[in-house]
């Protein structure tokens, strides 16, 4: 085993055994411990991935992968092919007003330790991060129309790479499903599969 390897692999258990946040509610989630050149971070798991134990495992992974499909890479592939991480990785909790809670300052704080190893191990060449919260951890983003459809050059946790955003898959969102967020989320996914990281993933056997 390289030292790389190693190094994810003991940082991955030390992640499951994080307990930090006394309000999220466990297990910890994340996608397979892979050194890809490709890092994607969503917002926070949901009630159903703590219980299949990865990320995007229920309705909003549909959509998800169902994009990534369009661009040549089936959920197995992209699940063993791209390291999967959030801003938080416990689920928040449900809002006592409906959909999940919003992970706090303090517990997007808390997290921050475990991207910026994943960052410093993985040295991405390219970040997809999916969802208002987790665009706004690399670039200011007022609208969503403002950012996605583009790619950006962004320094997050030291490390200067690049990012595509993507708009939440969420099936509460009507974001991604009319326009411009429809057109939006075409240039995004056109930007993903000419990006020489895609590229690289996509012919990894």
């Amino acid at each position: 085993m390289i030292k790389s390897e190693h190094l994810l692999l003991e940082h991955r258990s030390a992640l499951s055994a994080c307990s930090a946040c006394p309000d999220m509610k466990g297990p910890v989630v994340s996608g397979s411990p892979i050194l890809s050149p490709i890092l994607l971070i969503g917002q926070a798991p949901g009630d159903k991935e703590g219980i299949y134990g990865k990320p995007f495992a229920w309705t909003a992974g549909k959509t998800l992968f169902k994009w990534f499909q369009r661009i040549g890479l089936d959920e197995a592939s992209f699940r063993q092919r791209v390291y999967m991480a959030a801003v938080c990785r416990c689920f928040p909790g449900k809002n006592p007003k409906g959909g999940d809670r919003v992970p706090s300052l303090s517990e997007i704080d808390n997290c921050a330790r475990w991207l910026h190893s994943e960052i410093k191990l993985l040295r991405p060449a390219l970040i997809l991060p999916v969802g208002k919260l987790a665009i706004s951890q690399l670039m200011p983003v007022k609208k969503l129309n403002d950012v996605i459809g583009k790619l950006h050059q962004v320094t997050y946790h030291g490390h200067t790479t690049e990012a595509i955003p993507l708009p939440h898959p969420s099936g509460a969102s009507t974001w991604h499903r009319t326009e411009p967020g429809i057109r939006l989320l075409d240039l995004a996914l056109s930007e993903v599969q000419n990006h020489p990281a895609w590229q690289q993933v996509c012919t990894h056997r």
